[in-house]
């Protein structure tokens, strides 16, 4: 009789905020085996692999990213659709309980993924004004910023 095992990775993130010299948020890009997060100052920007289905178990690995990279400071999340690939909702109602995660945008040059993302998913995330689509990445980046640089402030 054949056997097999389950391999199961369990990422390791406890040395990526030592990494970063002079605290900047200056890392590569750290490769998951659903995507791929680039990592900013005060955002990342994830691009996830074509057909997968983002669910809450890989939404938690980024949100241990953006705990451990950020270290409570706030930040956002841009998610960068350049492949088609499905999205479990709860994820968003999960996102809302982290306290430093301000600010959500989804990017695609697809009409029917961004009609999506605007009317079914931001209807799941608590703050609905922290939550938008584009078009264009640079614009995503632009709006993801002034809106961190508000919530500082208050």
């Amino acid at each position: 009789m054949a056997g097999f095992f389950i391999l199961v990775f369990q990422p390791n993130f406890s040395n990526l905020a030592e990494n970063c010299p002079n605290n900047r948020m200056n890392y590569p890009t750290i490769e998951l085996d659903f995507g791929s997060i680039s990592i900013h100052e005060d955002f990342m920007i994830a691009k996830m692999n074509e057909g997968i289905l983002f669910d809450i178990s890989k939404n938690e690995t980024l949100l241990e990213i953006g705990t451990e990279v950020f270290q409570g400071k706030p930040y956002a999340y841009i998610s960068h659709r350049v492949n088609s690939y499905a999205v479990d909702p709860m994820v968003y109602k999960q996102s809302a309980k982290f306290q430093n995660l301000k600010v959500i945008a989804v990017v695609s040059d697809n009409d029917m993924t961004r009609t999506l993302a605007s009317t079914v998913e931001k209807e799941f995330y608590i703050d609905a004004n922290s939550f938008k689509v584009f078009a264009e990445l640079e614009d995503a980046t632009s709006w993801v910023q002034e809106k961190l640089s508000l919530s500082v402030t208050e």
